[in-house]
């Protein structure tokens, strides 16, 4: 869509900045960057100390975690300019036992969810106004991958939500299997958690527990991996899975509504949450099966005609339109708008 003449003032607000570095902070981060044509601000709540009347839209990220701002923006504006984006915690868990989070949704002028399924979590008198944003990363080459052994690569942090307990159980059922290899970057947010991987680490000898590691590096461990892994119990839309479609890397996940928005409910690589031996099962089928008709390839098909939903230039086009319906001007505009979710 064509860039507005005038440039205007979008504010973003994210429990996580930069010291952070979580899917939050690199959403509010990569935003800011695809709506240069406005002025854009990230803050970690509103009003801030730049507030002024001049700012017209508030877009904040999570319901429940945001909704302080979320609620001082409608004392001073109304539902104008108002979009509330859904992290998976907001859409299946939060607006389901928290005032506060239910609340957000009622103020907003528009609703953001990041995946095809994440209306389906909401009231359906709340959907007309729910816009889905894919977002989106850069494309990577796709490497040519070993035969003569398989990487496994998951990337989350080690927390409940990320269900990580599946891999280090799927990485025993496995540790007889040397050339089938598992690798695990993630920050030890949970100690208990943290304690588990490295008794995994210590009780099989293919399975590696990284930590942390810098965006760059994540991002080429998955290019070079032959499968991602995701094990998460709840997600919004993760970054790391369009990493690895973006990357030409296939994906084995938990079937879980957050995944299936992105992968599509046909996807060959869903194992059912929490199910560990479904887990190794995939994983070592990939292992035994690497050439051109194996599930490694098949899954690898499926999410290159995923792909251009990650696009960067359709997150941007998304997010400026969302912009221009958020204009104050545009407050009385029917949700229902052609060419809208």
């Amino acid at each position: 869509m064509p860039i507005p003449a005038l440039r205007t003032r979008v504010v973003i607000v994210s429990p996580a900045l930069a010291d952070a570095n979580n899917g939050n902070w690199q959403t509010a981060r990569r935003w800011q960057q695809m709506l240069a044509p406005h002025a854009v601000r990230i803050v970690r709540e509103w009003p801030d100390a730049a507030a002024s009347a001049q700012d017209q839209v508030l877009l904040a990220l999570h319901a429940r975690r945001s909704a302080a701002s979320i609620a001082a923006w409608s004392a001073a504006h109304g539902p104008a300019g108002l979009g509330v984006v859904l992290t998976g915690t907001d859409l299946y868990r939060d607006i389901h036992n928290n005032d506060a989070a239910r609340q957000s949704l009622a103020l907003a002028q528009r609703l953001v969810v990041l995946q095809d399924l994440g209306p389906e979590a909401l009231p359906a008198p709340l959907r007309p106004k729910v816009r889905v944003i894919f977002q989106s990363t850069t494309a990577r080459q796709t490497l040519v991958k070993s035969p003569r052994f398989l990487r496994a690569l998951m990337v989350g942090h080690l927390r409940d939500e990320k269900s990580p307990q599946t891999l280090f159980e799927a990485a025993r059922l496995l540790a007889g299997e040397p050339t089938l290899l598992i690798d695990h970057i993630g920050e030890g947010l949970d100690p208990e958690l943290g304690e588990q991987a490295r008794a995994t680490a210590a009780a099989c000898p293919n399975y590696r527990w990284l930590g942390g590691q810098v965006h760059e590096a994540t991002r080429r461990r998955i290019q070079r991996a032959h499968v991602l892994v995701h094990t998460s119990r709840m997600e919004g839309g993760a970054h790391v899975i369009m990493e690895a479609v973006r990357s030409g890397t296939p994906v084995v996940a938990s079937r879980i509504a957050g995944n299936v928005g992105m992968l599509g409910k046909d996807y060959a690589g869903y194992f059912e949450w929490g199910d560990a031996a479904a887990l190794a099962a995939l994983l070592q089928r990939c292992h035994d099966s690497p050439g051109p008709q194996g599930l490694l390839a098949r899954l690898g098909a499926q999410c290159a005609r995923r792909a251009p939903l990650f696009d960067p230039a359709a997150e941007r086009s998304a997010l400026l339109q969302l912009v221009q319906e958020l204009l104050p001007a545009s407050a009385d505009t029917p949700p229902d708008l052609p060419g809208n979710h």
